[in-house]
């Protein structure tokens, strides 16, 4: 792994997933440059793995940022990198020692609490999972196992919004409707109170075909970006909204989290907290 002359590189090396030194990394790095490469090394428990970082670190001339806990794989790490000249910053050392201080007890030292392996978050796994697997129409034959179902003509934001519901522990399918062919019996014959039909500004819609089929160097004469064919795919999916009962939600000038915060605030008034 070889970093260009301007480039600078930052390993986070963490006990558990790595989320807590990759977000603090970013917020830092956002305040130099906009060209750097960050890796993540996941759950290193060992002395052997932390010294193996600190090679790698040593080859590429990385910065390593540490989250790390048990006393004897810091110390091994620390040694390893000034033998080796490599620059570290350990990112939970200072904070937890002036907690100690604080409080008078000695912290428990033990790795991967933050992320603990809870039922919610295999919930949530499981939910990403099943997202990724019912996307964009696909495994349609189970796709009665969701939490929610979205549906929608193209370009209406429906795998992002799959996804953040996934993080959020909802099941999540999506469905396209695509014109000249009649939506899957699949997706006809759910509960419709578990299925929400996304609608978008016509305008937003066009603009959003034209950027697209820029970017894949498609052709500008396609119904895809035909103003009145736009139109007529939203009046069409409109109209099936209404038919079959399905709530809708228009995601137009809205952020993931928003629309998605209506969709649970719908699911959730029906369903119950899924907490």
């Amino acid at each position: 792994m070889s970093s260009q002359p301007n480039d600078m590189t930052v390993f986070v090396v963490s006990d558990g997933t790595g989320d807590t030194g990759s977000a603090a990394v970013r917020a830092a790095m956002i305040q130099f440059r906009d060209r750097w490469r960050l890796r993540v090394f996941r759950d290193a428990r060992t002395i052997s793995e932390v010294r193996r970082v600190i090679e790698l670190a040593e080859e590429v001339g990385a910065l390593v940022v540490f989250s790390l806990v048990e006393g004897e794989v810091i110390e091994a790490l620390q040694r390893e990198a000034e033998d080796r000249g490599v620059a570290t910053v350990d990112l939970l050392g200072p904070l937890i020692m002036r907690v100690a201080q604080k409080l008078k007890v000695e912290p428990r030292h033990q790795p991967g609490l933050l992320h603990g392996f809870s039922e919610d978050y295999f919930d949530r796994v499981d939910a990403v999972e099943f997202a990724v697997r019912h996307d964009d129409g696909a495994n349609l034959r189970t796709l009665h196992e969701a939490d929610i179902v979205l549906t929608g003509v193209s370009r209406t934001s429906k795998t992002p919004l799959s996804m953040y519901l996934a993080q959020r522990g909802y099941k999540t399918g999506n469905v396209p409707l695509v014109p000249g062919l009649e939506p899957p019996t699949e997706l006809l014959e759910l509960d419709k109170k578990r299925v929400f039909g996304l609608s978008v500004d016509p305008g937003t819609l066009l603009s959003v075909r034209t950027a697209r089929m820029r970017s894949m160097r498609g052709s500008s004469g396609s119904d895809y970006t035909d103003p009145d064919q736009v139109m007529l795919e939203l009046d069409r999916a409109k109209k099936l909204f209404r038919a079959h009962g399905w709530k809708q939600v228009d995601v137009s000038g809205r952020a993931v989290e928003e629309n998605a915060s209506k969709i649970i605030d719908a699911y959730e008034e029906t369903f119950g907290d899924r907490g």
